[in-house]
């Protein structure tokens, strides 16, 4: 299966541009197997800054007010999805103030 795909907005007022740098060197100190990207609005301007997570057969999450203090959490987020077969948690109290932060989450494509 690929690795998630994490996109970060540039654009959100207030954005911090070191946190791509920041979330990348911690991701890969960690050894987590990603792919890190960024783009230009992604609408959730009332919660800014914005982080989507999605993976090909699994739920989609959209995260707000994300910042460099989240980046432990969203480690924890980025492990259990990876063992997760569709994305879901039964227990999302592991995310710490994480799990406050989704904006949505979307659900896999079915056949």
């Amino acid at each position: 299966m690929n690795a998630p795909i994490l996109t970060l907005c540039r654009t959100c007022r207030d954005a911090d541009p070191a946190l791509p740098g920041q979330a990348a060197a911690v991701l890969e100190a960690a050894g987590v197997k990603v792919k890190l990207q960024q783009v230009d609005c992604m609408s959730g301007c009332k919660r800014p800054q914005t982080l989507a997570v999605r993976q090909s057969g699994k739920t989609a999450y959209l995260f707000g007010e994300i910042t460099a203090k989240d980046l432990p959490d969203i480690l924890t987020f980025l492990r259990m999805y990876g063992e997760s077969a569709d994305g879901n948690f039964a227990d999302a109290r592991p995310l710490g103030n994480l799990r406050f932060k989704a904006i949505a989450r979307i659900p896999a494509e079915t056949a």
